[in-house]
């Protein structure tokens, strides 16, 4: 065990006895010193619920028979931290996991620090909070039990919602609450040793689980209240155009249709143009979109109507620019460049992207006079808070956001722009609305993934790497400066990192492991090729290049070079590389991103002229492992989700409209395309990392390093089926 100053003191931790029934009330401001975003609710119908709860937000509540509440104030986007989130509390609260019960807390920027869920960061930016959130109500309820027996607190151990203190001493944690209550915050914990663990690190099924298979309103698409009415949009039929003329006198006879509103609220991208909106209200979606369907709008043109092939030479002249200020500089890569035995050069190109989530954009408000609530999806609820406040001219304390579980977000639901949708029409109507998207909707004035080039210069001096020039160009925005701390930063003398961009209409945004996305795939494809040139084996150039990095440890990256050697080991022994059956490609790509270090190796076999993805071996390095089944799902839904975008996903754009809005023109993996995939943790006792994001990147890397190998054909472009019917 080792002790800690505990920094929950009163202004983080407020304890209160309920006002019936002698239970314990334990708030925590779980991210106080901290950046985190946990999520947690447990319904468990089972249990018999004490009675007169005294609920608050941001809590762990201890009832007199012994069942434990514990608030999540984190948005539940599909990661699983409303399971794991909380087995990190309980684990050092030493509960009985069977009475741990888990509610979703609304917004509160008092209680908590940060709600947010993005980053994969959750439980590595939560996980020292958490611990101590519970060790400290541990704590207390012991000190209460030593005090009511003389005792010194130092001689009582807990265990599983007991506490014991010798002579046959014993006391449950809801017999000792009311008691605990009175008891003075202690200043000092004690957490555990990580080989004393019994929850943390031993699978749990999911807590919404019974809930989400039944059926069980949870989502946001789910959320009906007294009164409520339905809202569809009409938006601008293409990204440049605006509201020219609206003849509603059709629409307005469909049975159920309410009313027609026009508003326009501020786009949520980050260039804050006006857009003008058609509202269409009635008392269920379907005659919301019957109506929607016979408005009679012109549309008209505001801005250039962009397509793909100007965004595309745009991003060509960008290549060729350097940065004023480069996110990278070391040595002098222009004057290595000059003295290169050779240099070798390649063009990656990114399409647009939508985000697909399951679950189309939706949320509820009710706005009057005298309130203003909210119910929804969304990752960013503070955030959007200060939107809805400015739109409303109102405080941000005076708007009510309660949260509810996502039907999957990757970064859709960052931008909140269908709350501040929704915040409008139930202003103007003056009473509570859900405004729901369709899936046109979504794809079609969705946030997309930016389209972005890639080019990559290497410079080859006496068989070695000497000079490594990166410049991206990316539409609306460019990369996060701590991505030219990733590798082969820290290998390579003289690196240079370049990003440019231009402003876009067409509104773009964070797509599932932002950048990284795209890039590992043409870092670790360029990596490929250079070995080939170098006349090296693929997997021992990378090896020899994180040694470099690990003997040059004063210069600056972020990633570890020894845990990129222990996963790349690893995935070569777990997928026995080099030693496939005959038929089967192998590739091999280590990418390290959100803090995570993952190598994969991806089998291709060609059935019929075209590469099929068998099955993929992963090795992770994400230190502690909270919920294994959790984690492995996770490391799985990003290699499908990255091998399926990487290998069909694209959006294009002809005079600013994209050219799919549903599943019947846009390429989904499908399941029978889905690999087998085999996933390996390396044992650590370290402090977990993320893990919703980092299996995505390499996932595409590996699979075109393994259909070269099955075809002779190198990608530059994605999606993979396209290039390769393009190349023939």
């Amino acid at each position: 065990m080792n002790k800690t100053e505990n920094n929950l003191k009163r202004r983080t931790f407020i304890k209160a006895s309920t006002a019936v029934g002698g239970g314990l009330l334990l708030g925590f401001n779980w991210f106080f010193s901290c950046k985190a975003d946990p999520v947690l609710k447990h319904t468990m119908p089972e249990l018999v619920m004490p009675e007169n709860w005294y609920e608050m937000n941001g809590f762990l509540k201890i009832g007199e028979n012994g069942v434990v509440t514990i608030m999540s104030p984190n948005p539940e986007i599909g990661q699983n931290v409303k399971t794991s989130m909380p087995m990190i509390i309980a684990e050092e609260l030493d509960v009985d996991w069977a009475k741990v019960v888990v509610e979703q807390a609304p917004l509160n920027s008092e209680l908590f620090d940060r709600q947010v869920a993005g980053g994969s960061q959750s439980i590595r930016q939560g996980w020292e909070s958490l611990r101590k959130a519970g060790a400290t109500a541990k704590q207390l309820l012991i000190n209460a039990a030593a005090k009511k027996w003389e005792i010194e607190p130092s001689t009582c151990t807990a265990s599983e919602g007991v506490i014991s203190g010798g002579q046959d001493k014993s006391i449950t944690y809801g017999e000792i609450a009311a008691e605990a209550a009175k008891m003075e915050v202690p200043t000092e914990v004690t957490l555990k040793d990580v080989k004393d663990f019994n929850i943390i690190g031993q699978s749990k099924t999911n807590v919404d689980m019974k809930n989400i298979i039944t059926g069980k309103p949870l989502f946001g698409i789910d959320t009906k209240k007294e009164g409520m009415v339905y809202a569809v949009v009409s938006r601008p039929t293409a990204f440049g155009m605006k509201l020219g003329s609206l003849d509603d006198s059709e629409a307005r006879k469909i049975n159920g249709v309410l009313d027609v509103i026009q508003f326009g609220d501020i786009k949520a991208s980050r260039q804050n143009k006006q857009v003008d909106k058609v509202a269409l209200i009635a008392n269920s979606t379907w005659a919301a979109i019957k109506g929607r369907k016979a408005l009679k709008i012109e549309w008209t043109k505001k801005e250039d109507l962009e397509d793909s092939s100007l965004h595309s030479a745009k991003l060509d002249a960008l290549l060729k620019e350097k940065s004023k200020v480069p996110k990278r500089n070391d040595g002098d890569v222009f004057k290595a460049f000059a003295d290169c035995d050779k240099i070798v050069e390649r063009i990656y190109e990114a399409p647009f992207l939508p985000h697909n989530c399951l679950e189309p954009m939706n949320f509820f408000a009710d706005v009057t006079a005298d309130k203003a609530e909210f119910t929804g999806p969304i990752q960013t609820p503070a955030w959007t808070r200060g939107r809805i406040a400015k739109l409303l001219g109102r405080a941000e304390k005076d708007i009510k956001i309660d949260m509810t579980r996502m039907g999957g977000g990757f970064g859709r639901r960052l931008f909140g722009d269908f709350a501040t949708e929704a915040a409008e029409i139930s202003s103007k109507l003056n009473k509570p609305v859900q405004l729901v998207y369709t899936r046109e909707d979504d794809m079609t004035a969705g946030t997309y993934r930016p389209a972005s080039k890639y080019r990559i210069k290497a410079g080859i001096k006496n068989g070695e790497i000497v000079a490594y020039h990166l410049t991206e160009a990316a539409v609306n925005g460019n990369m996060f400066d701590t991505i030219a701390n990733y590798f082969p930063a820290g290998s390579i003398p003289n690196l240079r990192i370049d990003a440019n961009t231009f402003d876009s209409n067409i509104t773009t945004g964070a797509w599932r492991a932002p950048y990284t996305n795209f890039l590992a795939f043409a870092e670790q494809s360029f990596f490929d090729e250079l070995a080939k040139e170098l006349g090296k084996d693929e997997v021992e150039l990378r090896l020899e290049l994180y040694e470099k990095a690990k003997a040059n440890p004063e210069a600056k990256y972020d990633y570890d070079p020894v845990k990129a050697i222990e996963v790349t080991k690893l995935v070569l022994e777990k997928s026995n590389w080099g030693k496939a059956d005959q038929g089967v490609s192998q590739g091999f790509c280590m990418y390290f991103s959100h803090n995570t270090h993952v190598a994969e190796v991806a089998e291709v076999i060609m059935v019929s002229g075209q590469p099929v993805v068998k099955k993929v071996t992963a090795a992770i390095h994400c230190g502690i492992v909270i919920n294994p089944t959790a984690a492995k799902n996770q490391v799985e839904g990003g290699i499908i989700d990255g091998i399926g975008h990487a290998m069909y996903g694209e959006i294009s754009f002809k005079d600013g409209v994209p050219s799919a809005n549903n599943f019947n023109n846009y390429r989904l993996i499908r399941m029978g395309e889905n690999p087998d995939i085999e996933v390996h943790f390396v044992k650590s006792q370290g402090n977990p990392t993320g893990l919703g994001e980092p299996s995505l990147p390499p996932a595409a890397g590996a699979v075109a390093n393994a259909i070269f190998k099955a075809t002779g054909q190198r990608f530059y472009k994605q999606p993979f089926i396209k290039e390769l019917s393009l190349l023939g």
